[in-house]
């Protein structure tokens, strides 16, 4: 069994507790492995078994349940058909469903043209009528708010005449115009009602319908018990003579619901901004070298392998390679990286990135889904889909208030009858029961803030991989961070010179001479070093490379050594003065490379590898945030310590191998604390998995790391404490969510049922009702949207940490201390 994951469009999941009918319905279908639909990004993560079953296959199931569904939730413009559709002349275009390869060899799904792509024998959803202008969850949020919208207003403008000619209208407001054409007063309201109920209030109907037939409940089955019971027994009393009607409150009731849920769409629209960007990216075309001419095509035209031509100010249309040319790229939009990039031949390039200076000639490497780029949009709605277990307790809380709440309806209305109570008095405080439960706001409370989490995250390139990732960085005590290449550049350079002897013109021209001929990466950094220092170009002869210690040359006549202790003892150079500079270089922390010209040593270089400019502003934000920092690495004690100093490092735990990481990892955690480890995630891969929280720091575009519950796009170590902060701050808003959701039931239900009325006078109309419930999970959606005003730090914000005496770091090597 092949088992692959799809993020696929879902339009039409009106309220929050519609999405257990997606997912009870496919749940149910062959292949189907997993499914969790989310109504506020209005897309669904599907796991299914591919040779069972496919995207087209899981569209279709989608749009049985009579949702609308055009196939996998990707950038149109970036992604070809997935299969038979027509033109608007009704001509037939390529039945032939096309395979996209991407996330994993799943059929990407997107349509060109007007009309959206329909499976073998799926009937047309009746929300493709709506017109969806997306393809994504964003575009079908804000065409469903102008739909209610729409409702809403038809609604309002009926319920006006309907009150003023019902008792509320006649006893309480005191109108006393007659209805017009000599008709009764429920008569004329209840023909004003038709539209109300038959076009504004069928939504709920249908949506009932769509729930019972999958087996499920949810807030449309209530409102439409509400809505429906009240004007169905009016009608009743209306055709057999006339009596005490309820017109007024089926369709107020209506009016209010729409207006409410027309709010919280707009609101949770906001919520999805940080996808709808990221879908936005691409650019629609892109220009290709064919036959040696220039062609100007749709983006998803470009093949792998085919020829691109960029221009300065141009976007990159798919990822790719530099043939040639050199130019500094803009690729802050997809990694969060802020600085240019130069890129010359050889280099990749990521689609959607901007090229700011130079031509480039690149060739296609990834396109459609496979690009970096739909791979980052993919995680990112996956982890907007996915439920935290706060969120699944709610789910199902949610869906027993649903039974609750028509329970408790049909036991107020037995009640205030066996209470002595007439029959229209009864049914309104049942009505008013049903309709105030109604759950939306706690199918809201968690997922609108997940996604605002994580969407504020993926602004920063900072990607969670689930809620679960989500909801456990809200937990971490103690972070444990990788030294080399997390809290360091990764790379060696030049921190002292120790001269004695030579004249130091002299020196920089012999030891460049002799490092530019190695590779090692200690060599590369003296060399480099040596060059800023404006040293001459020299030839070095008879160059002889000694692995393990160092290297020998010829440089103007004279036998120069670079290299270590053993190489000096083993060609009998006394290292005299320099040997009490070495030793306490090397007690520092830093790596010592001695050089000898004819036999007698006249230098010292220290190297090291220097923190990254951010570090230690991120080691300050951790503890600002109450966290335990550890550092975990396989240098040496000194060089460990070193770095720990300077950046105010809790503990440190060095010479540590990459196999014992996940042991050093699991004796925290058993010492009763909640650890978060930082590493590069290849090295780091035991420990990252082993932790409560793994981390992976500097992915770039490698987002498809498996070990890791979030990847950190940019080599900024500062992101780990922002990634702390949005998971406190996420889980924050949905603990007060669901705070407010649960509160409110627990005061509203009473207070419907009338418990209070014989007492205190204290009730509720099923208008007032509708209001107080439809505002609930308003409240819930603006407060989750308030997640947006968290601050987070920046690398403007903070001081740097390197030394404006000292050179700016330069690229390090793990293997420093073996030269």
């Amino acid at each position: 069994m092949s088992n692959q994951t799809t993020v696929l469009e879902v339009g039409g999941l009106h309220w929050a507790t519609s999405a257990p009918v997606v997912e009870r319905t496919l749940a149910r279908r062959p292949g189907v492995v997993s499914v969790e639909a989310n109504a506020a990004a209005q897309t669904a993560t599907v796991t299914f078994d591919e040779a069972q079953t496919s995207v087209a296959q899981l569209a279709g199931w989608i749009r049985d349940c009579g949702y609308h569904c055009r196939g996998e939730s990707v950038p149109d413009h970036v992604c070809e058909p997935m299969g038979a559709a027509a033109h608007p002349d009704g001509a037939p275009v390529d039945s032939t469903p096309l395979a996209h390869a991407g996330h994993g060899g799943t059929a990407v799904a997107h349509d060109h043209h007007a009309d959206h792509v329909t499976a073998p024998g799926a009937a047309p959803s009746p929300h493709d009528a709506m017109g969806h202008g997306g393809h994504h969850g964003s575009g079908s949020i804000a065409d469903m708010a102008r739909d209610m919208r729409n409702r809403f207003l038809v609604a309002l403008v009926l319920s006006v005449p309907i009150t003023l000619w019902s008792p509320i209208g006649r006893e309480i407001i005191g109108f006393d115009a007659p209805a017009p054409f000599g008709l009764r007063d429920d008569v004329f309201a209840l023909i004003l009602s038709l539209p109300v109920i038959f076009y504004s209030a069928w939504i709920f109907f249908d949506g009932a319908y769509r729930a019972l037939r999958a087996r499920t409940l949810d807030m449309m089955v209530l409102v439409a018990v509400g809505v429906g019971t009240g004007w169905l027994y009016s009608l009743g009393v209306t055709l057999t003579g006339g009596g005490e009607v309820f017109y007024e409150a089926a369709s107020v009731l209506a009016t209010f619901v729409l207006l409410g849920h027309w709010v919280e769409m707009r609101a949770r629209g906001g919520a999805n901004d940080a996808v709808r960007t990221l879908l936005e990216l691409a650019p629609a075309t892109a220009v290709v070298l064919r036959d040696g001419a220039e062609v100007e095509v749709p983006t998803a035209d470009v093949h792998v392998g085919e020829l691109l031509l960029v221009r300065p100010g141009a976007k990159i249309p798919v990822d790719a390679v530099v043939e040639s040319g050199e130019s500094e790229v803009d690729e802050s939009m997809v990694t969060g990286e802020s600085l240019p990039v130069a890129k010359a031949h050889g280099d990749e390039l990521i689609g959607a990135s901007i090229n700011t200076t130079g031509v480039l000639r690149a060739r296609a490497t990834k396109v459609g889904a496979d690009t970096a780029l739909a791979q980052v949009v993919s995680m990112v709605q996956q982890a907007q889909n996915s439920k935290a277990p706060g969120q699944r307790l709610a789910d199902r809380a949610a869906s027993w208030l649903v039974l609750v709440a028509l329970a408790g309806g049909a036991i107020t209305f037995a009640a205030w009858i066996v209470a002595g109570a007439t029959v229209p008095t009864a049914m309104l405080f049942a009505i008013t029961v049903v309709v105030i439960t109604c759950p939306d706001a706690l199918g809201l409370a968690t997922p609108t803030a997940i996604m605002v989490g994580t969407g504020l995250g993926a602004k920063r390139g900072i990607l969670f991989k689930s809620a679960s990732a989500l909801e456990g960085a809200a937990s971490i005590d103690t972070v444990v961070l990788d030294k080399t290449g997390t809290l360091t550049t990764g790379q060696p350079q030049v921190t002292d010179v120790v001269v004695a002897g030579i004249d130091r013109a002299d020196l920089m021209t012999a030891v460049r001479a002799i490092e530019r001929e190695s590779e090692h990466p200690l060599a590369k950094a003296i060399s480099a070093y040596a060059a800023e220092q404006g040293a001459e170009e020299a030839s070095a002869s008879e160059f002889r490379n000694v692995p393990g210690h160092g290297a020998t040359a010829v440089v103007g006549g004279k036998r120069v050594l670079v290299g270590n202790s053993r190489l000096m003892a083993a060609e009998g150079v006394s290292l005299g003065t320099l040997d009490a500079a070495r030793a306490q270089l090397a007690a520092s922390g830093r790596t010592a490379v001695l050089v000898a010209v004819d036999g007698q040593a006249v230098a010292v270089f220290a190297l090291a590898d220097e923190p990254r400019p951010t570090a230690a502003a991120a080691i300050a934000a951790l503890h600002d945030s109450g966290a335990h920092v550890v550092m975990l690495t396989g240098d040496n004690q000194d060089t460990a310590r070193r770095i720990a100093d300077e950046l105010g490092i809790d503990a440190v735990i060095a010479e540590v191998l990459p196999g014992d990481k996940a042991a050093k990892v699991s004796e925290l955690q058993s010492a009763g604390r909640r650890v978060a480890m930082v590493g590069d995630g290849v090295n780091d891969a035991p420990a990252l998995a082993t932790a409560d929280l793994g981390i992976a720091i500097g992915a770039g575009t490698d987002v498809a790391i498996e070990t890791a519950d979030v990847v950190l796009m940019r080599s900024d170590p500062l992101d780990v404490p922002v990634a702390l902060r949005l998971g406190r701050g996420t889980v924050r808003k949905m603990r007060q969510n669901l705070g407010w959701a649960i509160g409110y039931n627990a005061i509203a239900l009473p207070i419907a049922a009338g418990v209070f009325y014989p007492s205190l006078g204290l009730s509720l109309s099923p208008e007032i009702a509708a209001l107080a419930m439809s505002g609930s999970s308003v409240i819930v959606a603006v407060n989750a949207l308030l997640l947006k005003r968290l601050h987070l730090p920046t690398p403007a914000e903070d001081a740097p940490v390197v030394p404006a005496s000292q050179p700016a770091p330069t690229p390090t090597a793990h293997t420093a201390h073996n030269r």
